[in-house]
């Protein structure tokens, strides 16, 4: 499964397909006895997109059991035992992607000559995914993290461990009085090389940093290269060979500041827009901003959802079953407001129940 979304990736996913490319969307659930049932409904969804490429007059028998096939390999790639809160199945001709996401989505099957990537980047959005650096004498592993968890980055030289030769030399070189770890040669070449490694994945994954290890290991990093400076330091040694759930304990309370500082920061930032008459909210009014590629700062509420249809101009409830709802639109609006460079923030429920839930920094 896809762990993030970087505008690389994004980019793959929404180029044009030949015709049928399959979106399957499924909400999961992480505990029992909700979860029981997430392979049944998985079976039931794919088994829809079978029947309805098997019914469409527009996919060839050869398209149909390519596309049928590639259906089977995803199926066969989900991990629903670790399941979150959505799940999002893509197939066509010759590919076959799953992405677990930690928001849940509509159930539906969707064919189209591209992807639906709206929900993978609105969850992607309120994720808000960052990396922890972690660094020991002899090895350096890097996590990619959400609100809930750490997983180990085991990709692009990571993790990074001296070899056995490396460690006796050093011990060789020392005479008297033991000298730190953290002042030999080896060992700065070392944590050059992580530092090297580490800036190669934020240029191609950018995300907020924290860096973890002991006070001497975070300074040496400091001196050596720029990424411990552009990172969070959280001082705490024995991290670098996990486990998972350690390394996740270490940054909680460093997220929780930052959530705290950040929804401040955003408040603080919708009272100055409003004075400055530069400021939307309720689903209508932002709606019709940021189709105008005028949002700059979108905050909604990490529960929100609406279905809704065009009347006109204007954005009307609709009921799930009327056939021209938008059964997500703020996951729509999420995703546009992406695609124009705003910044997307959700917040908790209720914080904006006073601006109609969703309400947007406007550019000019």
């Amino acid at each position: 499964m896809h762990p993030s979304l970087n505008p690389a990736a994004l980019a793959g996913l929404r180029r044009p397909r030949p015709y049928p490319a399959v979106t399957v969307l499924l909400p999961t659930h992480r505990r029992e006895p909700d979860n029981a049932q997430d392979p049944v409904r998985l079976r039931n969804l794919v088994h829809e997109a079978k029947e309805r490429l098997k019914s469409d007059p527009a996919v060839a028998r050869e398209q149909r059991i390519e596309v049928a096939r590639q259906l089977d390999r995803a199926v066969t790639e989900i991990d629903l035992v670790h399941a979150e809160d959505g799940l999002a199945v893509f197939a066509a001709s010759g590919e076959h992607q799953v992405w677990s996401l930690a928001r849940t989505v509509p159930s539906r099957v969707v064919l189209s000559d591209t992807f639906l990537t709206r929900n993978v980047v609105a969850a992607q959005a309120a994720e808000r995914p960052y990396w922890v650096l972690a660094v020991s004498a002899d090895r350096v592993s890097l996590w990619s993290g959400t609100a809930t968890r750490v997983t180990e980055h085991e990709a692009d030289g990571f993790p990074l461990t001296r070899s056995r030769d490396d460690q006796d030399a050093e011990r060789k070189e020392r005479i008297g009085d033991v000298p730190s770890t953290f002042r030999d040669e080896q060992t700065r070449r070392f944590l050059r090389e992580a530092d090297g490694a580490a800036a190669a994945v934020l240029r191609s994954h950018p995300r907020p940093l924290f860096v973890a290890g002991e006070a001497a290991a975070l300074s040496l990093l400091d001196d050596v290269g720029a990424v411990g400076k552009e990172g969070t330091p959280v001082p705490h040694g024995g991290l670098a060979h996990g486990p998972a759930d350690a390394v996740w304990q270490a940054v909680r309370p460093f997220l929780a500041a930052g959530d705290r500082a950040g929804l401040d920061a955003v408040l603080r930032e919708l009272d100055a827009a409003q004075g400055r008459r530069q400021y939307a909210a309720g689903l209508d009014e932002v709606w019709q901003n940021v189709t105008t590629d005028r949002v700059r700062l979108l905050a909604v509420e990490d529960t929100y959802r609406a279905t809704v249809r065009d009347d006109g101009g204007h954005l009307v409830p609709a009921e799930s079953d009327d056939l021209d709802a938008v059964d997500d639109v703020v996951d729509d609006i999420v995703e546009r407001a992406m695609d124009t460079g705003a910044q997307v923030r959700f917040v908790p429920g209720d914080t904006l129940a006073d601006r109609g839930r969703i309400a947007c920094v406007l550019r000019y």
